[in-house]
């Protein structure tokens, strides 16, 4: 049994935060930089060499990727072999989820849901738990604006649908989504289980590296297809024609009942803010 101290894993959220509000991940940059080399269309090409700019620009000037910093995701992967020791972890996490917002300076976004009152310090997180083997935590946190979150959909298919549904239901909320969620996008595509399974899926998936290979082999052509069919939509770099409507496709699966064929679509911005640490 291996003692993980919760105080640990909020300085983790604590400095994740501080640093993937103004880095963007390096991945994403790279993929940035090779689509300034290959879009076709001119337009394209300046727009996506001014969202390069502006990375740059709020790296080295400390001045927040986006203004909508977003509400906070946070995924904890905890070993079966730990044993967490301190205060009650969402407390240690929203807690430190606080403190990056006031110090950095970061817009407060969260309300509550009908009365809209603001909490003024950007919590509660949203916390996700997974037991997994082992003896180490993992602490995925994630930043989602509401610009590309708002564009997500979900939808319950009939089997009968199959493959043909789930990609014409995917492109179709990618045409519909329009320039509204400030592509080249990212999308995080849940396949199967049960409804909130699939949305889980969808959003985990959005953690994954860009050109990174997914080991399913059934999913990962599903994402070249998408790919293709998403970039031939001419919706481009912030809605103004290209081929660059989308920079990723990740899609996760799940089994599903014989009745059911769930599918959830997280979009993301090309702003992807995540950042990974293992405790």
């Amino acid at each position: 049994m291996r003692i993980i101290q919760t105080d640990g894993i909020g300085k983790a959220v604590y400095d994740s935060l501080m640093e993937i509000n103004f880095v963007l991940p390096n991945d994403v940059k790279e993929k940035i930089g090779n689509q300034i080399e290959i879009e076709e269309s001119a337009r394209a090409k300046s727009i996506l060499a001014k969202i390069e700019e502006n990375y740059l620009l709020s790296e080295t000037k400390r001045i927040p990727l986006c203004q909508d910093t977003g509400m906070v995701v946070v995924f904890l992967e905890i070993g079966q072999g730990v044993l967490l020791e301190g205060d009650y972890i969402e407390d240690v996490i929203n807690r430190n989820v606080a403190k990056a917002y006031m110090d950095g300076y970061l817009r407060k976004s969260i309300v509550s849901p009908l009365i809209r009152k603001n909490t003024k310090d950007n919590t509660p997180a949203i916390v996700h738990y997974n037991i997994v083997p082992g003896d180490e935590v993992k602490i995925s946190v994630v930043i989602k604006g509401f610009g590309s979150e708002n564009m997500s959909r979900m939808i319950l298919l009939k089997p009968s649908d199959g493959l043909d549904g789930v990609l014409d239901f995917v492109v179709d909320a990618v045409k519909k989504a329009g320039p509204n969620p400030c592509p080249p996008i990212i999308l995080g595509v849940g396949i199967g289980g049960t409804i909130e399974k699939a949305a889980l899926m969808a959003k985990h998936a959005l953690l994954r590296e860009l050109d990174s290979v997914n080991e399913d082999e059934e999913a990962r052509k599903i994402e070249e297809t998408l790919m293709k069919r998403v970039n031939s939509l001419n919706i481009g770099p912030m809605g103004m024609g290209g081929n660059t409507t989308a920079l990723g496709v990740h899609v996760e699966m799940f089994p599903t009942h014989i009745a059911g064929l769930p599918v959830v679509v997280n979009i993301n911005c090309h702003s992807s803010r995540h950042k990974e640490i293992v405790l």
